[in-house]
Protein backbone atom coordinates (compact mmCIF):
# COMPACT_ATOMS: atom_id res chain seq x y z
CA UNK A 1 0.00 0.00 0.00
CA UNK A 2 1.39 3.70 -1.27
CA UNK A 3 1.55 6.16 1.10
CA UNK A 4 1.73 10.28 0.58
CA UNK A 5 2.92 12.57 3.65
CA UNK A 6 0.81 16.14 3.18
CA UNK A 7 2.44 18.71 6.06
CA UNK A 8 0.64 21.82 6.22
CA UNK A 9 -0.86 21.94 3.17
CA UNK A 10 -3.91 23.51 2.47
CA UNK A 11 -4.47 20.91 -0.79
CA UNK A 12 -4.37 17.68 1.39
CA UNK A 13 -7.57 15.77 1.90
CA UNK A 14 -9.81 15.86 4.44
CA UNK A 15 -9.30 13.42 7.42
CA UNK A 16 -11.15 10.61 8.32
CA UNK A 17 -9.11 8.73 10.78
CA UNK A 18 -6.84 8.97 13.93
CA UNK A 19 -5.13 6.02 15.21
CA UNK A 20 -2.47 5.39 17.88
CA UNK A 21 0.92 4.58 16.76
CA UNK A 22 4.39 4.58 18.33
CA UNK A 23 7.56 5.41 16.67
CA UNK A 24 11.23 4.30 18.26
CA UNK A 25 14.36 5.83 18.41
CA UNK A 26 16.84 2.59 18.79
CA UNK A 27 20.50 4.03 19.40
CA UNK A 28 23.34 1.76 19.51
CA UNK A 29 26.45 1.97 21.74
CA UNK A 30 27.82 4.41 19.28
CA UNK A 31 25.11 6.86 19.29
CA UNK A 32 24.11 6.06 15.77
CA UNK A 33 20.24 6.17 15.71
CA UNK A 34 18.46 3.28 13.89
CA UNK A 35 16.74 4.35 10.43
CA UNK A 36 14.89 2.39 8.08
CA UNK A 37 13.95 3.59 4.31
CA UNK A 38 9.98 3.19 3.97
CA UNK A 39 8.49 1.19 1.09
CA UNK A 40 5.70 2.94 1.08
CA UNK A 41 7.03 6.15 0.47
CA UNK A 42 11.13 5.92 -0.33
CA UNK A 43 11.49 8.31 3.20
CA UNK A 44 13.77 7.10 5.70
CA UNK A 45 11.88 6.97 9.44
CA UNK A 46 12.08 5.57 12.47
CA UNK A 47 11.02 1.88 12.90
CA UNK A 48 7.03 2.25 14.24
CA UNK A 49 3.39 1.52 13.55
CA UNK A 50 -0.21 1.41 14.48
CA UNK A 51 -0.82 -0.35 18.07
CA UNK A 52 -2.88 -3.30 18.04
CA UNK A 53 -5.77 -4.22 20.40
CA UNK A 54 -4.26 -5.95 24.02
CA UNK A 55 -1.02 -3.63 23.44
CA UNK A 56 0.25 -1.07 25.41
CA UNK A 57 2.02 2.04 23.42
CA UNK A 58 5.50 0.23 24.65
CA UNK A 59 4.37 -3.05 23.60
CA UNK A 60 3.60 -1.50 20.29
CA UNK A 61 7.25 0.03 19.55
CA UNK A 62 9.05 -2.84 20.83
CA UNK A 63 6.76 -5.57 18.38
CA UNK A 64 7.40 -3.14 15.54
CA UNK A 65 11.29 -2.20 16.01
CA UNK A 66 10.93 -6.10 15.75
CA UNK A 67 8.86 -6.49 13.16
CA UNK A 68 10.99 -3.99 10.75
CA UNK A 69 14.34 -4.23 11.89
CA UNK A 70 14.63 -7.98 13.79
CA UNK A 71 16.08 -5.56 16.65
CA UNK A 72 15.04 -6.37 20.35
CA UNK A 73 14.83 -3.51 22.40
CA UNK A 74 13.12 -1.88 25.69
CA UNK A 75 11.63 0.69 26.22
CA UNK A 76 13.03 3.60 28.39
CA UNK A 77 11.07 6.39 28.24
CA UNK A 78 8.82 8.18 26.12
CA UNK A 79 10.34 11.42 24.05
CA UNK A 80 7.43 13.30 23.39
CA UNK A 81 3.72 12.72 21.83
CA UNK A 82 3.29 14.10 18.42
CA UNK A 83 -0.32 15.39 17.24
CA UNK A 84 -0.19 17.78 14.79
CA UNK A 85 -3.68 17.77 12.50
CA UNK A 86 -0.99 19.70 10.01
CA UNK A 87 0.47 15.96 9.26
CA UNK A 88 -1.70 14.08 7.30
CA UNK A 89 -0.95 10.64 5.19
CA UNK A 90 -3.26 9.28 2.80
CA UNK A 91 -3.23 5.79 1.75
CA UNK A 92 -4.53 4.50 -1.38
CA UNK A 93 -7.40 2.41 0.20
CA UNK A 94 -8.68 5.96 0.94
CA UNK A 95 -7.60 6.38 4.55
CA UNK A 96 -6.73 9.71 5.49
CA UNK A 97 -5.49 9.66 8.57
CA UNK A 98 -3.84 12.78 11.33
CA UNK A 99 -0.80 11.90 12.79
CA UNK A 100 -1.02 10.77 16.18
CA UNK A 101 2.44 8.75 17.71
CA UNK A 102 4.32 8.14 20.41
CA UNK A 103 7.95 8.80 20.47
CA UNK A 104 9.45 6.62 22.81
CA UNK A 105 13.66 6.21 23.63
CA UNK A 106 14.65 1.95 23.33
CA UNK A 107 17.72 0.12 24.89
CA UNK A 108 18.59 -2.31 22.31
CA UNK A 109 19.26 -5.65 23.92
CA UNK A 110 19.96 -8.17 21.19
CA UNK A 111 18.34 -9.72 17.85
CA UNK A 112 20.05 -9.79 13.74
CA UNK A 113 19.43 -6.51 11.65
CA UNK A 114 17.60 -7.60 8.97
CA UNK A 115 15.06 -5.87 6.01
CA UNK A 116 11.71 -6.41 6.35
CA UNK A 117 8.57 -5.87 3.87
CA UNK A 118 8.26 -2.71 4.98
CA UNK A 119 11.99 -1.36 4.20
CA UNK A 120 14.00 -1.39 1.19
CA UNK A 121 16.93 -0.04 3.30
CA UNK A 122 17.78 -0.64 6.96
CA UNK A 123 20.77 1.41 8.78
CA UNK A 124 22.32 3.20 12.24
CA UNK A 125 23.32 7.16 11.06
CA UNK A 126 25.33 8.98 13.02
CA UNK A 127 23.34 11.70 14.25
CA UNK A 128 25.56 14.54 12.05
CA UNK A 129 25.03 12.31 9.09
CA UNK A 130 20.45 11.87 9.46
CA UNK A 131 20.47 15.79 7.58
CA UNK A 132 21.43 14.75 4.89
CA UNK A 133 18.81 12.17 4.18
CA UNK A 134 15.62 12.44 2.61
CA UNK A 135 12.96 12.11 5.85
CA UNK A 136 9.39 13.83 6.32
CA UNK A 137 10.71 16.79 8.88
CA UNK A 138 7.93 15.35 11.20
CA UNK A 139 10.35 12.30 11.93
CA UNK A 140 12.96 15.01 11.84
CA UNK A 141 11.24 16.67 14.95
CA UNK A 142 11.43 12.90 16.48
CA UNK A 143 14.70 12.61 16.05
CA UNK A 144 15.67 16.10 16.89
CA UNK A 145 13.69 15.91 20.33
CA UNK A 146 15.57 12.88 21.03
CA UNK A 147 19.09 14.32 20.59
CA UNK A 148 18.10 17.65 22.63
CA UNK A 149 17.05 14.95 25.28
CA UNK A 150 20.80 13.54 24.95
CA UNK A 151 22.32 16.61 25.23
CA UNK A 152 20.62 18.07 28.05
CA UNK A 153 21.62 15.02 30.09
CA UNK A 154 18.78 12.72 29.78
CA UNK A 155 20.65 9.35 30.37
CA UNK A 156 18.07 7.06 28.30
CA UNK A 157 20.15 3.88 29.72
CA UNK A 158 19.32 5.02 33.43
CA UNK A 159 16.17 3.20 33.47
CA UNK A 160 13.54 1.02 31.99
CA UNK A 161 10.27 1.50 32.10
CA UNK A 162 7.78 -1.01 29.93
CA UNK A 163 4.94 0.28 31.57
CA UNK A 164 5.15 3.40 29.36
Amino acid sequence: MSRTDYYDEPDAPTVNSIVAAASAVVANGSGEILLHRRTDNDLWALPGGTMEFGESIADTAVREVHEETGLSVVPLHVIAVYSDPKHVFVYDDGEVRQEFSVCIACKLIGGDLRISDESTELKFVAPDDIAELKMHPRIRARINDYLSDVSAGLNPSAKTDTSV
